[in-house]
């Protein structure tokens, strides 16, 4: 998902539903990225909390324990998403008004409606081929 969203240095990740917060953890790891990990389970924001820590990495990651369809989204260039067509669908109108021109959208595994990804990739994982999409904000 970070490969496919080409992230960098200058890049803020918001992984929404965030679980054990490695999606955000990679990005600040192997891309120098800085990092929002959004998730309503307490439980999952001190699992990443402390995985941050464990891989070095916290101070570059806010952990915001809230419902992802409250969040604020005006300072994300990256947001990623392994969630359901529901979800997704939900949050469309909020990423087409928060997020600034050029940023990017990754979704694993789910659509987002009628918008046409820039870029389509196949994933294998146990047997199992699943597509990640990229959407780039215009």
């Amino acid at each position: 998902m970070l490969e496919l969203a080409a992230v960098g240095p200058r890049d803020v990740v918001y992984d929404l539903g965030c679980g054990d917060g490695r999606i955000v953890i990679e990005a600040a790891q192997r891309y120098g990225a800085r990092g929002v990990c959004v998730d309503i389970d307490p439980q999952r924001i001190a699992e990443a909390r402390a995985n941050a820590a464990a891989a070095g990495v916290a101070e570059r990651i806010a952990f915001r324990q809230e419902n992802l369809l409250d969040t604020e989204l005006a300072g994300a260039s990256v947001v990623t998403l392994f969630l359901s067509l529901d979800m997704n669908l939900k949050l469309k109108p909020r990423l087409e008004r928060e997020l600034a021109s050029g940023a990017r959208i990754v979704s694993h595994w789910h659509r987002m409606g009628d918008w046409r990804p820039e870029r389509t990739i196949s994933v294998d994982e146990a047997g199992r081929s699943r597509q990640v999409f990229l959407w780039v904000k215009r």
